[in-house]
């Protein structure tokens, strides 16, 4: 990874910028080309784009995937990250300072309501952050019942799982939140429309964004539709844009391009692998050591996005899911 910064603590965006009196679509956007540097608010996103432009979404919807439960007599929080195909989950146990990595196989935990959770095995052999793990119950009751979204120390306080949806979201699956399509609202996405900007729509359910250093991005469950497929590549040929809201809408446009349409996908955009479909992204702010940099990096380049994010550390923009949005055009 190339692009190097540094994080202030007090650029992390603590809470929905609702309860900061802004809404959705006044968060500031930061509009990064290879001709310039633009500062805006997200409402204005109409100026920067152009009629036959196309902006892919994300339509997974963010499940309340964390839950309490008792270890060895100890409280300690599960993350539910992906569901596999075999009905078992990816699970990630957190205490107050981070995440466990002691976890062991057969062990079990107690959650509530009676029902338990069984270590299975390491997700990825000789790494102990994330396990396949065995629910007593089916899981998406026991999220209904007892789960609220997944938050970290930067958000200290609990907000509703409506804080952490998005206007596009159809289909609960993501463990937390596609959230650089945050700031659309109804009303924005109408003007747009009304403006030759089309609007189409995949599925990419994501998983616990809570990487060390050096992790890859694992595996996630998406799905491009035969429509937006056509209309990317018609969008194409006709000179338009392909901008993929967010990092998830990305990677499932570019998985589509490797000639799966559906099921898993473990592409990781860089150096070696450089974007083909996707001409530009919207896309939150990210932290200094998250792997989404590369995945910029492969969209935009690392010149200019080293630019934006020196312009963004600059001019005091907000980090993480309730922070402010980024446009980031390679042409």
């Amino acid at each position: 990874m190339s692009v190097r910064f540094d994080l202030p603590g007090e650029l992390s965006a603590s809470a929905p910028p609702e309860a900061r009196g802004v809404a959705r679509d006044e968060v500031r956007l930061l509009v990064a080309s290879p001709s310039a540097v633009h500062h805006t608010v997200f409402s204005a996103l109409g100026d920067h784009l152009r009629p036959g432009d196309l902006l892919v979404v994300n339509t997974s919807g963010t499940l309340p995937a964390a839950v309490d439960a008792r270890r060895g007599g100890h409280a300690v929080v599960v993350h539910f990250s992906t569901e596999l195909d075999d009905g078992a989950w990816v699970i990630e146990l957190r205490a107050p300072g981070g995440p466990l990595l002691d976890g062991r196989a057969g062990e079990r935990l107690d959650l509530p309501g009676g029902a338990s959770l069984t270590l299975l095995a390491e997700h990825v052999p000789g790494r102990a952050r994330l396990w396949q793990a065995a629910a007593s119950v089916p899981v998406p009751g026991l999220l209904a019942a007892s789960g609220r979204p997944i938050r970290y120390g930067y958000v200290p306080r609990a907000w509703p799982l409506s804080d952490y949806q998005t206007v596009f979201a159809r289909e609960p699956g993501s463990a937390e939140m596609p959230s650089a399509a945050r700031p659309f609202t109804d009303a924005l996405v109408t003007r747009l429309v009304t403006e030759g900007v089309l609007v189409a729509p995949l599925l990419l359910h994501t998983g616990v964004s809570s990487l060390e250093t050096g992790e890859p991005p694992q595996a996630e469950r998406f799905r491009v539709p035969a429509t937006t497929a056509a209309l990317v590549s018609w969008v194409r040929t006709r000179g338009g844009r392909v901008i993929a809201v967010g990092t998830t809408a990305a990677r499932a446009l570019e998985s589509a391009a490797e000639g799966t349409s559906e099921g898993w996908t473990d592409l990781v955009l860089g150096p070696d692998r450089p974007a083909r479909v996707v001409d530009g992204i919207v896309t939150g702010l990210h932290a200094p050591d998250a792997s989404h940099l590369l995945l910029l990096e492969a969209v935009a380049g690392p010149e200019l996005v080293q630019r934006a994010y020196d312009a963004a550390v600059d001019h005091r923009y907000l980090w993480h899911e309730f922070g402010d949005v980024s446009l980031l055009l390679r042409r």
